[in-house]
């Protein structure tokens, strides 16, 4: 399963959680270019942590328009339901 998709899952199945606000942050800034303060990533559990590694990665290869897009919605969704 490609990054994009387990955290897009990860963020629908908890969107309230610590973890999920931090990736859909770091989903929100790739997608926007604007700026994420890598502090956050250590907030995350090592395989949250790893996941955001991934997303990086896929992101950099830019090869998954379609579930980028998913997941941005996903992201964007949680982070109004938080607030911000």
């Amino acid at each position: 399963m490609l990054a994009v998709k387990k955290a897009r899952k990860l963020i629908q199945a908890s969107p309230e959680s610590p973890g999920a606000k931090t990736l859909a942050a770091l989903v929100i800034a790739l997608e926007s270019d604007q700026a994420f303060a890598l502090s956050q990533l250590y907030s995350l559990s090592y395989s949250q942590f790893e996941l955001a590694l991934e997303i990086l990665g896929e992101w950099r290869l830019d090869r998954h328009f379609n579930s980028k897009g998913r997941l941005l919605d996903t992201s964007l969704q949680a982070s109004e339901l938080a607030g911000g």
